[in-house]
């Protein structure tokens, strides 16, 4: 990416670039949710919880506001499930918590990569196996999650086919129990929960996955329509479910656009001002 920068900026020194950071949505996390437990100087080098997905999570805060949801008011956790997967917790409209941490590795199991990791597994693929840091941060990236533990797929279309593979049925288990996971430390983050979103690619058109997602959620207020949540509509939590369930796609491109509307915006008024 800094390359590309380089590049344009060599060709066409005049003209504004604008870098749309998939963090910065979580910056305004508490202290205590970008910590990790490696000594205080790692920390002041920068090495902590940023998360990842910000331009979906600020495309939900800002699809909801408009279908007049009192965002402020609520405590959300959206689920953004594609291939590259993360859950977040939003408190006063605001990114308290979230799943994924110093690297895009963290929390939820991807279509290829790990989720969370105990270290001490990288350490001992490291001494006791003798694997490169190069085969490691392949296998880390490029050969873990629903293709690791199913052998055949990332896709979960394709692993939700095949009901009668083990390892495929497995992987979609895993997945489901890890999202049911982080529902509860997410909602213990914020001291409770009011509304549940699903959005992404799976998020957003897998019935099937929502449904083994929220199985069992009930003592946190999560209660989910069956039938409502086959149509595929919106709003999908049953009647009498304490927490509001939705489910819609969202649209990243858009906000890149909106931020980078704004800063064309921005630099037009400064030059007016100027002269």
């Amino acid at each position: 990416s800094l390359a590309g920068i380089a590049a344009v900026r060599g060709a066409r020194p005049d003209l504004l670039q604008v870098a749309c950071f998939d963090t910065a949505f979580h910056s305004s996390q508490p202290r205590l949710a970008k910590l990790t437990g490696l000594p205080r100087e790692f920390y002041d080098e920068n090495v902590r919880r940023y998360g990842f997905h910000g331009l979906s999570y600020e495309f939900v805060v800002s699809a909801l506001r408009r279908n007049g949801v009192d965002v402020d008011s609520e405590r959300i956790i959206v689920a953004h499930l594609g291939n590259g997967a993360s859950m977040c917790a939003i408190k006063d409209g605001r990114s308290v918590d979230t799943t994924m941490g110093f690297s895009t590795l963290a929390g939820l199991p991807m279509g290829t990569r790990c989720g969370d990791l105990d270290p001490g597994i990288v350490l001992y693929l490291l001494t006791d196996k003798g694997m490169s840091i190069d085969r490691i941060r392949h296998l880390l990236y490029e050969q873990s999650g629903l293709l690791g533990i199913s052998g055949s797929s990332r896709n979960m279309q394709d692993l939700l086919a095949r009901p009668a593979q083990a390892a495929a049925v497995e992987a979609v288990e895993y997945y489901a129990y890890q999202i049911r996971r982080q529902l509860g430390a997410l909602t213990a983050s914020m001291g409770g929960l009011d509304r549940l979103v699903f959005t992404a690619g799976i998020g957003a058109n897998s019935a099937a996955i929502r449904a083994k997602a929220c199985a069992g959620m009930e003592y946190l207020g999560i209660r989910l329509d069956s039938k409502r949540n086959e149509a595929g509509g919106r709003s999908i939590s049953a009647a009498d479910s304490r927490v509001t369930i939705e489910a819609f796609p969202t649209d990243e491109e858009s906000m890149i656009a909106q931020h980078v509307h704004h800063a064309l915006s921005t630099q037009s008024q400064a030059r007016e001002r100027s002269e």
